[in-house]
């Protein structure tokens, strides 16, 4: 986990860069679009949720809300 913040740290479990290329410039973005991304990341933090881990499923939830937030940045520039 080299360059992460310790906001990054607390708030996702890894930094922003990170979510950027795991997730939203993955197979699943690239054939299913950030849409799904965003679903697969929830259902992820339900599971988690499920299993008695909800600061694991927070930081998905975060993920996820990272993701939508630069979807929603992208539509704004576009």
């Amino acid at each position: 986990m080299a360059n992460i913040t310790e906001f990054e740290k607390q708030c996702y479990g890894m930094s922003e860069a990170g979510i950027r290329r795991e997730y939203m410039e993955g197979l699943t973005a690239r054939l299913s679009g950030l849409e799904m991304v965003c679903m697969s990341i929830l259902s992820d933090a339900q599971e988690l949720m499920a299993m008695g881990k909800p600061e694991a499923a927070r930081k998905e939830i975060n993920r996820a809300k990272c993701s939508l937030s630069e979807m929603m940045d992208a539509k704004q520039t576009a």
